[in-house]
């Protein structure tokens, strides 16, 4: 996989989604008072925090450093009917479907000059109406596959246990329930050319207000709505303040509302948890470099995130631990101490690997 993630932001209008938006990159999107404001998505790529990334450019004296990615989405407002092409039905489905992980954000706050689209609607039912949506949404193009195969499976009786699987996905989105809640018992490689929404995972994101930060037994509710799904709840109007000021008055304020990490190192660390994913590190005096992988990765695999030819030329990787490099103080250090590991194909990476590779193509 590349080494950026990309994250959809969803939600019905009115929640905070592009408050949400800006604070995480720092942009300065419309974030307005009326369904629909966000027509066209908005994209926002950011750094993945990483500090062992400036120790090493000053052990190296790199010239420059490179990140890992994380791109945010800010798709429209979805409303119920959205899979019947309602609102902007059509173009929100669309859009998520090329995200990676979806961000579902929860309006958790409570503020009579900003419109809720449904006057008598909470948490629980927001989550609803975006989650029936998406299960109709894959009904929909189910259903349509199902047309396809069904006579491609009466021509060749070799693809009835993919007619099969794809009928108990469709079993499963009828009674309401998301696709990637089963996918851990089940075999699904089948349906993934199809790229379903509700196959995708989901955070629910919880935008909370000022008064509800430090009240436990509210947030934990909220968690308990989406349980066992990843869960986050942000101050996205908080965190929008926060984003305009210096970081260490922004430190300063966070710590006065008892919040210990921004919302974006909190949201990047669980949607790192919640895709699999580790990074490890390559360094020089050109540059340094996060990379992104899933984790149990090969060295070879590893590899063919920097370039195909890397993968497919592989010899050996030469790894060194961050925290062995940075102790000792140079590789040669590392490499008469010997900390210094030659790994073959069947090494799997660890989150705190410094790799050269050495490939033959």
């Amino acid at each position: 996989m590349s080494s950026s993630v990309s994250c959809g932001i969803v939600g019905l209008p009115n929640v905070g989604k592009s408050t949400l938006f800006n604070a995480l990159t720092k942009s300065a999107v419309l974030a307005a008072n009326y369904p629909f404001a966000t027509i066209e998505p908005n994209v926002g790529i950011v750094a993945v925090p990483d500090e062992r990334l400036t120790k090493l450019a000053e052990l190296y004296h790199a010239d420059k450093i490179i990140p890992a990615t994380v791109k945010f989405i800010d798709i429209a407002g979805l409303v119920a009917g959205a899979s019947k092409g309602e609102g902007l039905g059509n173009q929100f489905l669309g859009h998520i479907r090329s995200t990676s992980i979806i961000l579902e954000v929860v309006r958790a706050f409570s503020d009579n000059n900003i419109t809720r689209v449904d006057l008598n609607s909470s948490p629980q039912q927001d989550i609803e109406t975006i989650n029936t949506e998406l299960i109709l949404a894959d009904l929909e193009t189910v259903n349509k596959k199902l047309i396809q195969l069904e006579k491609e499976a009466r021509a060749n009786p070799k693809l009835m246990p993919n007619l099969n699987q794809l009928k108990n996905v469709q079993q499963i989105l009828d009674t309401g329930q998301l696709i990637y809640d089963h996918q851990q018992s089940q075999e699904l490689d089948q349906i993934k050319p199809l790229n379903l929404l509700t196959a995708k995972p989901i955070i629910y994101v919880f935008n909370v207000g000022e008064d509800n930060i430090k009240d436990e037994e509210y947030l934990q509710s909220l968690k308990k709505l989406v349980s066992p799904a990843p869960a986050i709840y942000i101050p996205a109007k908080l965190e929008s303040e926060f984003s305009a000021l210096d970081e260490a008055d922004a430190e300063e304020l966070r710590v006065s509302y008892s919040l210990h990490h921004s919302g974006l190192v909190n949201l990047i660390n669980l949607a790192y948890d919640t895709l699999d994913l580790q990074s490890f590190l390559t360094a020089g005096p050109k540059e340094v470099r996060a990379w992104s992988i899933k984790k149990g990765s090969t060295a070879p695999q590893a590899a063919g995130v920097i370039h195909g030819d890397f993968e497919r030329g592989f010899i050996a990787a030469e790894i060194v631990d961050y925290d062995d490099l940075i102790t000792l103080g140079s590789i040669n250090a590392c490499r008469l101490a010997g900390k210094l590991r030659i790994e073959g194909k069947t090494y799997k990476m660890q989150p705190n690997d410094i790799v050269e590779f050495r490939f033959n193509v």
